[in-house]
């Protein structure tokens, strides 16, 4: 079937991925279907999607504003928001 730790996570995955990091960033351009644009503290640039409960609770995002990124483990460009700062 799959290796020890995809059966402890159960059907679908659940949960967040282990090797994903959590970093500050600032808002540059906000794309169609609700994709960001961000750069973090090191002048990277990262394209980033709104997690479930930011969008649940109509967090808004403006060009200018600090959040919080989770990178991706296998794509550093790619990320999700998870909060606003």
């Amino acid at each position: 079937m799959g290796s020890d730790e995809t059966l402890a996570e159960g059907p679908g995955g659940g949960g967040r991925e282990s090797g994903s990091r959590k970093v500050t960033a600032i808002v540059v351009e906000e794309r169609p279907s609700a994709i960001y644009q961000v750069v973090l503290d090191g002048q990277q640039k990262v394209l980033a999607h709104l997690v479930g409960a930011v969008k649940r609770n109509f967090v808004r995002l403006v060009p200018g504003d600090r959040v919080e990124v989770e990178l991706s483990p296998h794509d550093l460009t790619r990320g999700r928001i998870t909060r606003k700062l």
